[in-house]
């Protein structure tokens, strides 16, 4: 066990292991990719994610990764505009929420807003090393979402509140412990790839982006699902269904690059590796558990601490056994009875983009994506 030594907790353990292991991997270091390159092979058979002489010319018709196609056009039909959501009952709403609720809703969108804001500072830092093509458009694409994910938590901000009350929720992170603490795991570990690139920092950067993608904004997702269901907040939480069908794609994107990985280094998932996998994928559930009791506790009608830890164990087991790594979680296969209403919710076909005109979500240009992690 990497992570729980002499009494540290797995978090602690983590960042030791890192620090200590360093010098180490400074000898497997990744190849940052050149941006012009003539002599690049054009050999499509012989393109790999990492450390491949790569031309970085875009062939549309020539992929060696074809699941790449599925996703890109997914991506691109998902395209939507955040001021396209009517938010003028959420206007109303907002004063008028219960405090408990008004105090979850700003700490989870202070969050969100930072998280996504990094991730989008972070994904043309992992672009850099990926030495397939196809694969860097779709991270361009999901760096575009990111930014999309950004204007939206500022426009929700805008149209409820005043500029000074927007300033206190977006900065929360600076005055709220829990917060920082929230955003320190995946921010230490996308810190490590920024100052060594190595094949193992590689792979935990992918998995840090797999986890927050597939579990971290989980516990804010069912709190707008929970209002909608009430009948509070529906422009937000329409803004949520946008971004949550986007991360399921981000989701998707990182799941593949991960078995793509496993086939072309296989030697990089050892015995060591996979301990290491396991124990981030069940720190970061653990975290989400411990965040979503924080900022939604039992205060809230319609959700408790109770459901949180089991949807968030639920959701654990989906994405490692969607890396064929098994089961965290005895006992959470299955999704907990009383919380379908989520997937209700996070359907991109049950989603209304206007609660007026009553459009669908899935545009007519753009079709559900199966959320099969």
């Amino acid at each position: 066990m990497y992570y729980a030594k002499n009494g540290k907790s797995r978090k602690e353990g983590m960042i030791q292991f890192l620090k200590i292991s360093y010098k180490s991997r400074m000898s497997e270091k990744i190849m940052r990719k050149p941006l012009f390159n003539p002599e690049g092979d054009i050999n499509v058979r012989n393109r790999r994610l990492i450390n491949f002489n790569t031309t970085n010319i875009n062939d549309f018709n020539n992929m060696k990764y074809e699941w790449v196609s599925d996703w890109y056009r997914q991506a691109m039909n998902n395209f939507w505009i955040p001021e396209e959501i009517n938010m003028n009952q959420d206007k109303s709403d907002y004063p008028n929420l219960l405090s408990s609720e008004r105090a979850a809703y700003d700490k989870i969108l202070s969050f969100l807003v930072y998280l996504d804001s990094v991730q989008s500072a972070n994904l043309p830092n992992i672009g850099q090393f990926v030495t397939a093509n196809e694969i860097n458009l779709c991270l361009s694409i999901q760096t575009f979402q990111e930014c999309i994910h950004s204007q939206s938590y500022s426009y929700m901000l805008d149209t409820i509140c005043n500029p000074t009350e927007r300033n206190d929720i977006l900065y929360q992170w600076k005055t709220d412990k829990h917060l920082l603490n929230r955003n320190r795991f995946i921010g230490e570990l996308y810190n490590e790839f920024v100052e060594s690139q190595s094949r193992e920092s590689f792979l935990r950067v992918c998995i840090a982006n797999f986890i927050l993608e597939g579990i971290y904004f989980y516990s804010g997702f069912m709190f707008f699902y929970n209002l909608g269901r009430n009948g509070k907040m529906p422009g937000s939480v329409q803004e949520i269904r946008y971004i949550n069908r986007d991360e399921n794609t981000h989701l998707w994107l990182f799941r593949n690059m991960l078995m793509e990985l496993r086939k072309e280094e296989p030697d990089l998932f050892n015995e060591k590796n996979l301990e290491i996998i396991r124990e981030m994928i069940k720190e970061g559930v653990e975290q989400e558990i411990s965040w979503g009791k924080y900022v939604i506790g039992n205060d809230i009608p319609g959700l408790n601490e109770t459901m949180v830890e089991g949807y968030i164990k639920y959701l654990g087991n989906q994405r490692y056994s969607s890396l064929g790594l098994g089961t965290l979680y005895e006992g959470y296969d299955c999704e907990p009875e009383n919380m379908g209403w989520v997937s209700q919710y996070a359907d991109a076909n049950m989603v209304k983009t206007d609660f007026f005109e009553a459009r669908s979500t899935a545009y007519a240009k753009s079709s559900a994506i199966e959320d099969d992690l």
